[in-house]
């Protein structure tokens, strides 16, 4: 079995971009973990505000 972290810079990104490869390791008994480095907040960019 192997331990898979696969880490995304957003909410959904490794869902999207990596689902099918997901299901076949999870289906093969291997345990994927996800990690987001984003909470999915829209940043600040192009606000006159900032």
């Amino acid at each position: 079995m192997l331990n898979i972290l696969a880490v995304g810079p957003h909410p959904d990104d490794v869902e999207l971009g990596m689902g099918g490869s997901i299901l076949k390791f999870t289906e093969a008994g291997h345990q994927v973990t996800i990690v987001d480095l984003t909470d999915g907040e829209p940043t600040p960019h192009g606000d006159p505000e900032t």
